[in-house]
């Protein structure tokens, strides 16, 4: 009988401490559903879907209203868990899951923007753009415009893109600040250039997930889809330069000898994966295959454990980091460190899943 992945089995691990009423709509619930179900997908478990549709069946009302959703808090971080609506809507046939996307997408029509076009990150953080937020509202938009047939909304998810990228790289080392204020009004904000003073691996992961991820949306003759290529080529390999001897990445990226830092799954679990999906596409070659195959295997040596009922957990994940707020956060070497290190959290099992199917898609296992 052919062992279980790992990626279900941490989707089995994940089902039984994780049950119907305890979702909140939050980008990281979402995520690991989202993942969830892709891992099921390529395994042919049928198993999974029913339970993530008992996630969300009591979060979204016959109209499309979401619990604890406010459209006027303008807040990117809302739109991810939408992702999983258009699978449930497929599926199921029942109304209410597109009109739930309706609302998440009205949301994005008054969000309001930097001058440059890019949304700011939340509205409590004005003129701010964060690379979290690329990914919190760019697939979902960009499935939304394909389904749509909404070519103007698809180039407006184009241009923040890359306009987030030119913005916030880095000429030195080709990474991208985890941060950019516009207004250079917040003190951890440059003044010159307007950006947060270091590299959070997670946020260049939420990045590059972004982009690799909407290309699944664009047309195979959209004009950008060559630039976004670049943009995935250039960035991963700014990334894989800051690769540890162990497999893994950074908390803070650049700065793996300094004391303090520590080797951080979230963020090495999505370059894993864009790493690895990227190669399948045919955005990268295979030299990446290598070095996100090794960030697995250096992940499961030293974060994964088993307990003695048979259910895995995943350490090593950086909690939360943000900047400005009450109490304030000042984008320093000090702050990326200082935040808690925990277990199970969704923002490292989630993509840890996702390195973990498409390791497996490679090896047919």
């Amino acid at each position: 009988m052919n062992e279980m992945p790992l990626s279900m089995k941490i989707v089995k691990s994940v089902e039984r401490r994780y049950r119907p009423g305890m979702m909140k709509w939050h980008y990281e619930h979402g995520l690991v559903l989202y993942a969830s179900l892709s891992a099921a997908r390529l395994h042919g478990d049928d198993a999974v879907y029913p339970w993530v549709y008992s996630m969300y069946d009591p979060m979204i009302a016959p109209d499309g209203t979401i619990a604890t959703y406010r459209k006027g808090e303008y807040n990117l971080d809302q739109i991810n868990a939408g992702r999983t609506l258009f699978e449930l809507y497929d599926r199921s046939g029942e109304e209410r899951f597109m009109r739930a996307a309706d609302l998440l997408r009205s949301q994005l029509e008054t969000h309001p923007r930097c001058r440059c076009g890019v949304y700011w990150h939340k509205e409590i953080y004005p003129w701010q753009i964060w690379l979290d937020g690329l990914y919190m509202e760019g697939p979902f938009n960009a499935e939304y415009a394909m389904r749509h047939r909404d070519d103007k909304e698809a180039d407006d998810v184009v241009r923040q893109l890359i306009t987030t990228y030119e913005t916030m790289r880095c000429g030195r080392t080709g990474l991208l600040y985890h941060c950019y204020d516009e207004s250079r009004g917040m003190k951890w904000s440059d003044d010159e250039t307007g950006l947060s003073p270091h590299f959070w691996s997670r946020s260049i992961g939420w990045y590059l997930m972004a982009a690799i991820d909407i290309l699944d949306y664009l047309p195979a003759g959209h004009d950008a889809r060559g630039d976004i290529i670049r943009i995935i080529r250039d960035l991963s390999s700014a990334i894989a330069a800051f690769q540890d001897e162990s497999g893994m990445w950074y908390q803070v990226t650049d700065e793996g000898g300094r004391v303090g830092n520590y080797l951080e799954t979230s963020g090495t679990s999505m370059f894993a994966y864009s790493f690895l999906k990227g190669v399948r596409l045919g955005y990268l070659d295979d030299s990446y295959t290598a070095p996100a195959m090794k960030a697995i295997e250096g992940t499961k040596e030293r974060y994964l454990t088993e307990d003695d009922d048979g259910e895995l957990h995943l350490g090593g994940i950086c909690s939360v980091a943000g900047l400005g707020g009450n109490p304030y956060r000042d984008g320093s070497f000090r702050y990326y460190i200082s935040e808690k290190v925990v277990q199970d959290d969704f923002k490292g099992v989630g993509p840890f899943i996702l390195a973990c199917t498409e390791a497996e898609q490679r090896s047919g296992s």
